[in-house]
């Protein structure tokens, strides 16, 4: 009797400690991606409140930045919004056109000045076509592939080169989908897939856990 009572205490403890493991292991991938996100936002939040309160009166500093967090993110979104308005016009569109010609005649400084403007231009614009299309690549050999996007068709000189129809292909690495490769695709040897950029860049950035459930894109009709 007392063996029999001994392993039934010993099964309840288990079972016990089995619930409340599982319990732990279910608030932690509850809690966690909402902790990191809030860690993230606020973060970003601080570095931005930095860098504008660094420009701000003593007095502002003491009163308004003391009591509201985040409202250097909010003079500096204000900030970047009153410039647009500004560029719009006559006087300054003159004087970004100054400006450039001189950031553009600095040795390293005008290569970074007009390759960062030319990135965001291409993808801010409406009627860009970067970052649109999700593809596979056979890369870096044959039956191996990789997660690619299209950026757009192959241009200029390097369009002539080559006698295929070509389009450009970032490939990402991970965990880092910031840094990769640019190669030159023949269109017909793509695989283009039916998910969104950002679930292959989940993709990518997970090294293959996260994996996006397979929606095939609605075909327009003719």
């Amino acid at each position: 009797m007392s063996e029999n009572k001994l392993k039934n205490d010993t099964s309840v403890k288990i079972t016990f400690f089995s619930r409340v493991r599982g319990w732990f292991l279910t608030g932690l991938l509850v809690t966690a991606p909402v902790l990191l996100t809030v860690y993230i936002t606020w973060l970003f939040v601080d570095i931005i409140d930095g860098w504008v309160t660094q420009l701000l009166p003593a007095q502002f500093k003491e009163t308004l930045y003391s009591s509201i967090p985040g409202v250097g993110l909010i003079i500096g979104a204000i900030a970047i919004t009153v410039i647009g308005a500004i560029a719009a016009g006559f006087f300054g569109r003159w004087l970004i056109k100054v400006g450039e010609g001189l950031l553009n005649r600095m040795p390293i400084v005008g290569t970074i000045y007009g390759a960062s403007k030319q990135i965001l231009e291409t993808v801010l614009a409406s009627q860009s076509d970067a970052f649109r299309d999700v593809v596979l690549v056979e890369y870096p050999r044959k039956d191996l592939w990789v997660i690619g996007f299209v950026t757009g068709g192959t241009k200029g000189e390097v369009s002539t080169a080559i006698e295929d129809e070509t389009v450009n292909v970032f490939v990402p690495t991970t965990p880092n989908p910031t840094s990769g490769f640019l190669l030159f695709c023949p269109k017909n040897e793509l695989k283009y897939l039916d998910m969104s950029v950002e679930e292959a860049v989940k993709l990518v950035v997970s090294g293959g856990i996260v994996t996006p459930p397979h929606k095939p894109k609605k075909k327009k009709a003719s």
